[in-house]
């Protein structure tokens, strides 16, 4: 592994969340905040959180030990950067707060340095406005809680060099995190899907058809139980895209619009490529791959299902 001096500027909830990630790692971190006061408030912080998960199984017995080896806080944002060869920018999700934060990194840190932003719908681009030298600069959307979701959205904008790319992608894979490449785009992927299920669960809430309760309950335990381990295309093509057409076609009896069967999907319908069973579809697994893959699904689902029933259910009611 190459260890990085990285500084981390934006010291709450996610900040702090991708700094530990970072320094757990074997980086040399540091966070800074709007004050020297509130880093030092937020390592302690960090640092008391740490122990905890140490306690609770979810970090390591040496947890608490390579972060105060590794992460600091420093007196101010330039105190910070100095000398460091990533940044990850975690302010509030205000354009005009990024901005001035990305403006005062851009001032006082390495002409070389990557920098990187964790928004989660700010368009990179925009963002890219207030950085000098913006080739090496993209969006690097960790998700909440950090130190515990796997998937990391990499967001490189129109003139973001490939090698700044590559270079945050070894950075995260040495966290044990997977990264994905997305185009600039409002919302990028997660949150573009993510508030898309949500808008369709507020719907049927209005519409009277369920409660939030019992929609919480179907997602859970039905698409939603397949989501760990397989994407939606995946899912699609197990299915049958045959027998997504059949279903947009229902759909389309009331919201003809809202459901209209994506093109994408008409077009391997028509060319005959259903999915798994024809061996071709949106991800072309091999037919005679079938079964291996049915395989592990029934496994797979049987541990998640295993593993739900040790959990218990969450502390909601």
């Amino acid at each position: 592994m190459t260890s990085h001096t990285i500084a981390v500027i934006g010291s709450g909830y996610m900040g702090g969340g991708i700094a530990q990630v970072l320094a757990l790692a074997g980086h040399t971190v540091r966070i800074a905040d709007i004050s020297e006061e509130i880093a030092r408030k937020n390592f302690d912080r960090l640092i008391a959180e740490a122990e905890q998960f140490v306690a609770d199984g979810l970090f390591p017995a040496d947890a608490v030990a390579l972060l105060r080896a590794n992460l600091s806080p420093a007196a101010s944002i330039e105190a910070a950067v100095a000398g460091a060869d990533f940044i990850e920018e975690a302010v509030p999700e205000k354009i005009e707060i990024k901005h001035e934060t990305l403006r005062r990194i851009s001032a006082a840190a390495s002409p070389e340095a990557i920098i990187g932003s964790n928004t989660s719908t700010i368009l990179i681009g925009s963002l890219a406005e207030a950085v000098t030298n913006p080739e090496r600069f993209l969006g690097v959307h960790f998700s909440n809680p950090a130190p515990f979701i796997p998937g990391v959205e990499l967001i490189p904008h129109e003139t973001t060099a490939d090698a700044a790319v590559s270079a945050v992608e070894a950075i995260v894979a040495e966290t044990g995190k997977e990264t994905a490449r997305v185009k600039d785009s409002t919302g990028f992927v997660l949150n573009r899907l993510q508030y898309a299920l949500f808008h369709e669960a507020t719907q049927l809430v209005e519409e009277g058809v369920a409660t939030p309760e019992d929609i919480d309950t179907i997602v859970r335990t039905t698409f939603g139980f397949r989501l760990p381990v397989f994407g939606p295309f995946a899912i699609a093509d197990m299915a049958g895209l045959d027998v997504y057409s059949f279903c947009y076609a229902s759909l389309q009896t009331r919201w003809p619009e809202r459901f209209a069967t994506p093109d994408s999907l008409k077009e391997l319908v028509d060319a005959g490529k259903f999915g798994t069973k024809s061996g071709a579809g949106y991800l072309d697994v091999p037919a005679d791959r079938t079964a291996e893959l049915v395989a592990y699904r029934n496994k797979a689902y049987v541990a998640i299902k295993q593993l739900m029933d040790d959990l218990g259910p969450a502390p909601i009611h």
